[in-house]
């Protein structure tokens, strides 16, 4: 039956997401069966599963983004919700009132700049009116929160790594990681009681993290969060619910995160015992029923114990089978000359923000060189240019002898999200047929009608096992990797790690993952904005988490 996605209307003051028989599929694929639970003030919700489990689908039908296939969503009072891949609409706002537009004082703001703008008019007429015009515009700026709201968006975006210099410019001339920062911004200054956030620590440095954990762990709403960050849900969360891909139901544990892990492995071998139990059982009365079946008199009885047995069986929980990983491995490199990229003097500007200049740098055959810096120094921007996505304002890049470049792009850019699963990796290796190309998605856990989901719908943990299939079955000699293990449970995460440890070709990477640097074993580093270029030394690992 049809989604009742309702806001129901309540006599409390009090934000409630109330979710009833909830059903969610993909295609013929079951996600989720039967689930009913709700967010209240108080719960801090850990939701976790394997990658493709659907943790996104399941936030995205509680935001009210997408219907569930059955079952009621309730939602009452407001509702901030943070997806993995926000998109927001107009890039040319200035990035703090992106943050005030939560609270509606993004349009005061901006009728008070203009109309500070005509104060200073030579013209009598427009000076006067503005004059006049300003004391009403302050006055709707104060009773809506005004300068204090004004203050508290300018802490927590602090908080968040976004300084007055990033605030004051347009979201087209930020990073995807910084977008995604004033997003999360907007987001917690929005007031909302109950909040949805999707790898909410995405994009962070090590200090944002901090602050956001213990913002979290003293929020009077509710809370629903998904994230690979284990310290993050080890302090905040007070409940965790567990989407189990194999049997297709959430297990609910009303227990912090240490005393969760404990429990599910108890349930685990109390199933394990149960079901040895109850085949022990079956399997005597099957055979008992065999006996009788060879006396006329007895038939009746002995199928009857028959169907007991079957009925036994048929009752018993699927055993956990082992959650599911996609088999990596980087390709074999194509032959390459000694220097197969080249860039000499880059430089990129967005308007009057200046990102980087002069900046050069030699990838020779099989080498492996991190990028580091603070969030916003252009460290994406680079790989763009080098990747040929953008163009540089100053400078070029020059293509060696056989060069084959693999991209990843941390944003998904390198998708096209109005085609499918299928459709992407065939345009990605048009050399392979049809049967090669299902097979190497199955090795990415894109089987049967998964392989024809469009990729707007794919989680982010999806997007990225697609993205990096396609890079599989490249052949590039140079990798470019922005962030690669972002929105990966620990399992792929240690399959990306070790593909890139055994990975023959050149590297050039961008993360903020301490773990993948120590797979990558860089020889080289580069510094932005400055563009310096050094060995690397250990000294280095230091500044990986803070970049």
């Amino acid at each position: 039956m049809p989604a009742d996605n309702t806001v129901g209307e309540r006599s409390e003051e009090t934000s409630v997401i109330t979710a009833h028989d909830v059903e969610l599929r993909v295609g013929v694929r079951v996600l989720l069966e039967r689930a009913s639970f709700r967010i209240a003030p108080g719960d801090r919700i850990g939701l976790v599963g394997r990658n493709g489990a659907g943790k996104t689908t399941l936030t995205r039908a509680l935001a009210g983004e997408s219907q569930a296939t059955a079952g009621q969503i309730i939602r009452s009072g407001d509702v901030g919700y943070l997806p993995q891949d926000p998109r927001t609409g107009d890039l040319d706002v200035l990035a703090l009132d992106r943050i005030l537009s939560a609270r509606g004082l993004d349009e005061i703001v901006r009728l008070m700049r203009e109309t500070e703008g005509a104060m200073a008019s030579a013209d009598d007429a427009t000076r006067d009116a503005a004059l006049e015009r300003y004391p009403r515009l302050e006055s709707r700026f104060t009773a809506a929160g005004g300068y204090a709201a004004e203050s508290e968006a300018g802490r927590i975006s602090a908080n968040l790594g976004l300084d007055e210099r990033i605030l004051s410019q347009p979201l087209r001339t930020l990073s995807g990681g910084q977008r995604r920062r004033v997003e999360l911004a907007r987001i917690l200054f929005s007031g909302a009681e109950t909040l949805l956030l999707d790898e909410p620590t995405n994009h962070l440095d090590a200090d944002s993290v901090v602050w956001l954990r213990d913002y979290l762990a003293t929020f009077p709403g509710g809370f629903l969060v998904i994230s690979h960050d284990v310290d993050l849900v080890r302090k905040t969360v007070n409940k965790v619910f567990h989407l189990d891909a194999n049997r297709a139901e959430m297990d609910q544990y009303h227990l912090g995160w240490d005393a969760y892990l404990l429990q599910r492995e108890t349930d685990e071998r109390r199933r394990k015992r149960e079901r040895l139990n109850v085949e022990k059982k079956a399997t005597v009365l099957l055979a008992q029923a065999d006996k009788m079946r060879a006396k006329a008199t007895k038939a009746t009885a002995a199928q009857n114990m028959a169907r007991r047995a079957e009925k036994m069986l048929a009752g018993l929980e699927a055993e956990r089978a082992s959650d599911k990983v996609a088999h990596l491995r980087f390709p074999d490199p194509a032959p390459c000359g000694k220097t197969p990229l080249t860039a000499t003097g880059l430089s990129k500007s967005y308007g009057s923000l200046e990102v980087f200049t002069d900046v050069d740098l030699a990838v020779d055959k099989g080498s492996r060189v991190v990028i580091l810096g603070f969030n916003g120094a252009g460290k994406t921007t680079l790989l763009r240019l080098l990747a040929g996505v953008e163009e540089a304002d100053t400078g070029e890049v020059v293509p060696g002898h056989g060069l084959k470049l693999g991209y990843y792009a941390q944003e998904h850019e390198t998708l096209d999200a109005s085609r499918t699963v299928v459709e992407n990796l065939r345009t990605a290796a048009p050399h392979l047929t049809d049967t090669q190309v299902r097979s190497v998605l199955g090795s990415f856990l894109f089987s049967g009608d998964d392989a024809n989901k469009p990729v707007r719908v794919l989680s982010g943990g999806e997007k990225t096992r697609l993205a990096l299939a396609a890079l599989v079955v490249s052949s590039a000699n140079v990798l470019l990797l922005d962030e690669p293990t972002n929105n990966l449970d620990p399992a792929s995460r240690a399959e990306v790690l070790s593909a890139l440890h055994g990975y023959a070709g050149a590297v050039v990477m961008v993360t903020h993952d301490e773990g993948a640097v120590a797979a990558l074993a860089p020889q080289r580093v580069v510094l932005l904005p400055d563009g310096d270029e050094d060995l690397w030394n250990d000294s280095y690992a230091d500044l990986i988490s803070l970049a």
